[in-house]
């Protein structure tokens, strides 16, 4: 029989994510709206503490919005959407502000140059040091030293922890939204299933709106830069609700992580180079120049596609990063937890080389959103890497992630606060119980850690960072039997987070291959041996999934 005792929640607002994205909108909305935040672990374990360079912002009075937007543009080969890019850099002066206003200690320009600390100023974003990432004109990288994402989620985490009506709901996955229809046909989300990782029951989450903040998708490939979590959860949940994806072959590789058996995902800052490192062969020979004008500054795309080819070139494992050229103190000063970080692995980054190899990064496509975060379903919002904004076009923009999850999640309260008035009650919605009658528990975990391994293999090998139709075609074979077999044993089994995650990430993994083959081009991230040229007019590709009634299992 159904389990009639699911455990059930009521909130006006249900955020999915605690990462920048997630934050931001909870503290953004009015103090009494009853406000839910659930994590997959704990409320610091998104992906936003890993993000070392900083936030992008015109803050500098050289800069220019018109500067910072055309850079944007250019990164991302033109594909954004210019009313976003507009709006976005248009309030990215005021959403620094307003990460000043909450206490996120950005590095000053004191602390690094040993000048007395400047006077008092009516602009809150002066005396800030600034750093220079690729593909940016001008500094606009306002940072904590290298360590901006622990800042900024610290920060925000402190100011949370201070609401009363905001409730943290730890350990839980999002299992699968709950829509209903009204007498229209249209599409109304009135909240989600979420397994309890600690009791192993699913709860029911009912909300007047929800909002996916829960990060990309870059755990589909074998080498990643990302926390574990990163398993496309919200993407894929919302495109079984009805929600339109797009560009989703547009799949960000850092080109340098860290290269050390024990070191597990560890990124080295773009930073570095925007400072003046070098990147170099095994002989010590730099090699940047012969792949773009702006050398080692040049967008992160040209720069992993360089270091994939001079590895496959050479048949060598990784390449270097060396910024020991550069005084012992200026690197310890401005990097010291990549500093520290190396040298727990034996290499002093002030007297040698770091060895490093591109890793996957960055989700840039998604659930398509308005400026507001609003998507195709009524009532729910994706804010950040889960979303295509049409920010990032066909390659991020460095520094431009923190951003957008600061804009976004902004605007998306307050549209939420400006609508909640007119929603129908949630009270009044009878959500049916999660049905567990037809599920054993399994006994065949092996499949799951064999799928698993499988899905994120054939995608580095056939969807990573250079391309082949024949390739793309092999990978989309693979996913398609995965796709069956996981949905057979997802049918049959009770759901664990290993089942939760790796049901997400074989469906995001066939909307990258799907729309990777329609690209026939090679553009910004996309890059494909058999279409090498750039189409006249960029064009985004847009998937929109099959009608079908909601299921509660």
């Amino acid at each position: 029989m159904s389990n009639t005792n699911t455990p059930s929640h009521q909130f006006d607002v249900v955020i999915v994510g605690s990462g920048a994205a997630g934050l931001t909108t909870a503290l953004q909305l009015p103090s009494h709206f009853n406000i839910a935040v659930i994590c997959k672990q704990s409320l610091s374990s998104g992906s936003t503490p890993w993000a070392q360079g900083g936030v992008a912002a015109v803050l500098d009075e050289k800069d220019s919005v018109e500067s910072h937007c055309q850079d944007t543009m250019t990164a991302g080969s033109h594909l954004n959407n210019q009313e976003m890019v507009n709006f976005i850099v248009e309030n990215s002066t005021e959403s620094i502000h307003w990460l000043i206003d909450q206490g996120v200690p950005f590095t000053k320009d004191s602390v690094l140059d040993g000048a007395p600390p400047e006077t008092e100023s009516h602009d809150p974003s002066r005396g800030f040091h600034l750093t220079k990432e690729g593909g940016h004109s001008f500094r606009r990288i306002i940072h904590a030293a290298d360590a901006t994402g622990a800042a900024i989620t610290k920060t925000l985490i402190d100011r949370t922890l201070e609401r009363d009506n905001i409730e943290i709901f730890e350990n839980r996955i999002a299992v699968d939204l709950i829509i209903s229809r009204d007498n229209q046909g249209q599409s109304n989300c009135v909240g989600l299933y979420v397994l309890n990782l600690q009791t192993e029951r699913v709860e029911a989450f009912q909300a007047g709106n929800t909002v996916l903040a829960t990060g990309g998708a870059s755990k589909a490939y074998l080498y990643t830069s990302n926390p574990d979590g990163a398993s496309g959860d919200g993407i894929a949940m919302a495109w079984r609700a009805g929600c339109r994806v797009a560009n989703m072959e547009f799949n960000q590789f850092h080109p340098t992580c860290l290269y050390h058996p024990h070191a597990k995902s560890f990124l080295v800052s773009e930073a570095l180079r925007g400072e003046g490192a070098h990147l170099t062969l095994p002989n010590g020979k730099r090699f940047m120049h012969k792949f773009d004008e702006r050398g080692e500054l040049a967008p992160r795309d040209i720069v992993a596609r360089a270091i994939d080819h001079e590895m496959k070139r050479l048949g060598c494992d990784h390449v270097y990063l060396d910024i020991s050229h550069k005084p012992a103190d200026f690197v310890k000063s401005h990097f010291p937890t990549i500093y520290e970080r190396c040298l727990k692995f034996n290499i002093d980054i002030t007297k040698e080389p770091i060895p490093v190899v591109p890793a996957a990064h960055y989700t840039c496509g998604g659930v398509v959103i308005d400026q507001y975060g609003r998507t195709d379903v009524r009532n729910l919002y994706a804010i950040g890497e889960v979303a295509h904004s049409g920010l990032h076009g066909a390659n991020r923009l460095a520094s431009n992630s923190l951003l957008e999850c600061i804009v976004l999640g902004r605007s998306a309260a307050i549209d939420i606060q400006n609508r909640h008035s007119q929603l129908p009650s949630t009270h009044n919605v009878t959500i049916p119980p999660w049905d567990e009658s037809q599920v054993t528990d399994s006994d065949e975990d092996v499949i799951l850690s064999h799928n698993w391994d499988e899905l994120r293999r054939f995608m580095w090998d056939y969807v990573g960072i250079v391309r082949t139709t024949k390739r793309l075609e092999r990978a989309k074979h693979r996913v398609d039997l995965l796709l069956r077999e996981i949905h057979e044993y997802y049918s049959n089994y009770k759901v664990t987070r290993d089942l939760v995650e790796l049901r997400n990430l074989v469906i995001v993994a066939d909307l990258i291959i799907r729309s990777a083959l329609l690209r026939k081009e090679s553009r910004g991230l996309h890059f494909t041996l058999d279409y090498p040229d750039l189409l006249p007019k960029a064009k985004d590709t847009l998937l929109t999934p099959p009608p079908k009634q909601p299921s509660w299992r």
